[in-house]
């Protein structure tokens, strides 16, 4: 058991027979009246985000999950198909339970898998990827009037992101996976 105030963000609860992944959290303490504790938490099955509130001290099930490593095998048009790297187990994961990150998954790339009871509960990627620019749009010399210079470009992946004027196709790029930035160019 667990106390609410101490959660933070990425911690996985359990409550009404539900997994929760804590998503923010904040301390509230007014006046004469004791804290409370609000969390916004997102349902690790569905998906759905609710806000929860705590009075300060209460407590919840806290669940630990298991850490594997998976590496990224194919895509074959409905599910994204994953290999454990210690057990060789195969696991296949819809586009909606990868939660925007399928964008930055490379063949063979090497990711971080949460288990509850053998099943997978979230992927983590690396904080950054280098991925090719397939396509980008044309720079135009003096097309800064309207604030930084940047273009689009589309990945490999078919990720498109904004990126600096000087980014040509056939290079390759380091993105944030975090927020999908430009970081720099990877010299080959």
């Amino acid at each position: 058991m667990a106390e609410v105030q101490n959660l933070r963000r990425g911690d996985v609860y359990e409550e009404d027979n539900a997994m929760w992944r804590v998503i923010d959290h904040s301390h509230i303490k007014m006046g004469r009246g004791s804290a409370t504790v609000r969390l916004k938490v997102r349902n690790v099955r569905t998906g759905s985000t609710v806000e929860r509130t705590y009075n300060n001290g209460e407590r919840v099930q806290d669940l630990e999950l298991e850490v594997h490593e998976f590496q990224y095998q194919y895509f074959d048009g409905d599910h994204y198909h994953f290999m454990d790297t210690v057990t060789f187990d195969q696991v296949a994961l819809t586009p909606g339970d990868l939660e925007g990150i399928s964008g930055y998954l490379t063949d063979g790339q090497v990711v971080m898998g949460e288990l509850h009871e053998g099943e997978v509960m979230s992927l983590k990627l690396p904080t950054t990827v280098d991925l090719e620019v397939v396509w980008a749009d044309f720079a135009v010399v003096g097309d800064t009037a309207a604030g930084a210079p940047t273009k689009q470009v589309e990945l490999s992946t078919g990720l498109r992101i904004q990126a600096p004027m000087f980014v040509k196709v056939g290079e390759t790029i380091r993105v944030d996976t975090r927020d999908g930035s430009y970081v720099t160019r990877v010299k080959g």
